[in-house]
């Protein structure tokens, strides 16, 4: 087999911004949490994330890991720390214009919720509220939040306490059909993909 031809790049030769560049683009697709909080003074934020995944099955718990803005820490985690409550949404193509909307650096003082023009319902176990006919929400309560090394990111780790999910999504084996789902994940720079076909493959017998 002929091999390609291959650049060899260490981060550390880059300028700071080409290597969030490139590894962004790099590590894809990222899944999108779109996590609505409450601070303690109960104002509302509503903001998207892709550095983003599921870390442990029971219970469920998820990874939300959050930069800085102008050396400050974003509104999001502020809240996350005061509360220690937040909800994730799995964006779908019916709110990807939406969820880009509450993904700009809004003052604290910014409800995205009336900027994007989305209602919002209650949820069961934590205060901030949810976003109405969002496809899937995920109340959860945060579990560790852990400075990520040399970075100016926080991970905050928490547990699914409660899954909202739209009628129709769920399959007979109470698994969520992607194809239904339609959920959007991130690219590199400005771009995102969409799921269009899904195929699978057995794990080898050993």
């Amino acid at each position: 087999m002929e091999h390609q031809r291959e650049i060899s790049i260490a981060p550390t030769d880059l300028h700071p911004r080409d290597a969030y560049r490139l590894f962004i683009s790099v590590v894809v697709p990222r899944p999108i949490a779109w996590v609505s909080s409450m601070g303690a003074d109960g104002s509302l934020n509503l903001a998207p994330f892709s550095f983003f995944n599921g870390v442990g099955g029971t219970p469920p718990t998820i990874m939300v890991s959050i930069g800085q803005r102008a050396g400050v820490p974003k509104d999001t985690l502020r809240n996350v720390r005061e509360t220690g409550e937040f909800v994730v949404h799995i964006v779908n193509e019916e709110f990807a214009e939406r969820m880009n909307t509450t993904s700009g650096e809004w003052s604290y003082d910014v409800n995205e919720f009336d900027l994007a023009k989305l209602d919002t319902l209650p949820c069961v176990h934590v205060k901030p509220p949810r976003i109405a006919g969002a496809p899937i929400a995920m109340e959860v309560r945060a579990t560790q939040f852990i400075p990520v090394q040399d970075t100016h990111y926080t991970m905050i780790l928490g547990q699914v306490l409660r899954y909202h999910i739209q009628a129709g999504l769920l399959t007979p084996s109470t698994s969520v059909d992607p194809l239904r789902l339609r959920s959007i994940a991130r690219l590199g720079g400005p771009d995102y993909t969409a799921i269009d076909r899904v195929f699978s493959m057995k794990r080898p017998d050993v």
